[in-house]
């Protein structure tokens, strides 16, 4: 394996687990070139090149809105198609893997027509349109929910889980950043993230939900870059810290359990590393496919969800309680959770592009 293609776009759901897997070829073998294709006008055109990548653009958008919308996009999809062939037929890959976003799909049929090995892979419980739309023609699809196998061909699933698990898995804790966000490393630690921007309805609700929490419990209260007005609502609570931002990787690794949404990376990072979650989905992703995948934990007792309708003061504080503080409760869903995980994602999907590619020479 010389050359990789791999192409993700839309969203950071689609893009980090993408880069995740770049960083470990690189990691594990120098000598591979790796190209990107992605949108030119959403959040990869600008996080691949600053990530240290190759970066190639198309132009698409989703099937979505009026019957010109479609018409237009449909169009999009056909020039896209004709310019990712260009890319491939310069760049030669032995590979092309594609990670969801509406720019994989004419990547993913370019490669097929080039008759280029194909894998794609699914984040969610849900299975994305995009790879709906490629998923007969593609060699292999890694999945990280059986769900998905009521969807895509059977003969083709790879259930080996999330990029993203293994980069959590390897993360280092950070003691000296941990103490510059204000906590004590001898005390239990609630992290509560709504996502890079957070949430203002549920920014609302933790103003009344944790002041009453248990005092043994200190909380990390990420509350989103958009949301400063924020920053000193717990001040002098003495065991409350707020921050716009904080960087998982350094302090997963001492944290006793996590509020979060239910997305597939958090989920996959949760996961691998065994954090007892109370989970509250987002009601407004596409297919609410984040109530889909908090629901294949719950099912497994690992983990708790909420759904946004039915969250308030009174049944955050009784999980919280119900959680975190009973240390046996705990233990048995953080063992669950473990089990659910998928650590090893990233060295498993790489020997199988090798399998891939040395299967079609």
């Amino acid at each position: 394996m010389d050359k990789v293609c791999i192409v993700t776009g839309g969203t950071g759901g689609h893009i980090y687990p993408a880069l995740a897997l770049a960083d470990k070829i690189r990691a594990l073998f120098p000598g591979v070139d790796i190209l990107f294709i992605g949108n030119d006008d959403r959040m990869e055109s600008d996080v691949v090149p600053k990530a240290g990548y190759a970066f190639k653009a198309l132009h698409t958008s989703g099937l979505v809105g009026n019957v010109f919308d479609k018409a237009k996009a449909v169009g999009q999809m056909v020039r896209a198609r004709r310019q990712a062939k260009d890319y491939l037929k310069a760049f030669k890959p032995d590979i092309v893997i594609g990670f969801g976003g509406y720019v994989s799909a004419p990547v993913i049929l370019a490669a097929h027509s080039l008759h280029v090995p194909t894998m794609i892979h699914e984040q969610n419980s849900i299975v994305g349109k995009a790879n709906q739309l490629v998923m007969n023609q593609v060699d292999a699809i890694v999945t990280c929910y059986e769900k998905c196998s009521e969807v895509f061909p059977q003969d083709k699933i790879h259930l080996l889980g999330n990029p993203r698990a293994t980069v959590a898995q390897e993360s280092k804790f950070d003691p000296d950043y941990f103490r510059s966000l204000g906590l004590d490393p001898d005390k239990k630690t609630i992290l509560v993230m709504m996502g890079s921007l957070g949430s203002s309805s549920v920014n609302e609700l933790m103003k009344e939900a944790l002041p009453d929490a248990d005092r043994s419990l200190q909380f990390l209260y990420a509350c989103g870059k958009d949301n400063d007005q924020d920053l000193h609502l717990f001040d002098g609570s003495g065991n409350i810290f707020v921050t716009p931002y904080v960087d998982t990787l350094k302090i997963y690794k001492k944290i006793s359990g996590i509020i979060c949404r239910a997305g597939a990376t958090t989920i996959a990072e949760v996961t691998a590393l065994g954090i007892p979650a109370i989970l509250i989905p987002s009601p407004y992703v596409a297919n609410n496919h984040q109530f889909y995948n908090a629901s294949v934990l719950v099912q497994a007792h690992a983990a708790r969800m909420i759904e946004e309708k039915d969250l308030n003061a009174k049944t955050l504080r009784e999980q919280i309680d119900a959680l975190f503080l009973d240390e046996t409760e705990r233990q048995l869903t953080m063992k669950n959770a473990k089990r659910l995980g998928k650590p090893h994602a990233a060295y498993d999907m790489i020997d199988l592009c090798n399998q891939l590619v040395n299967a079609s020479k």
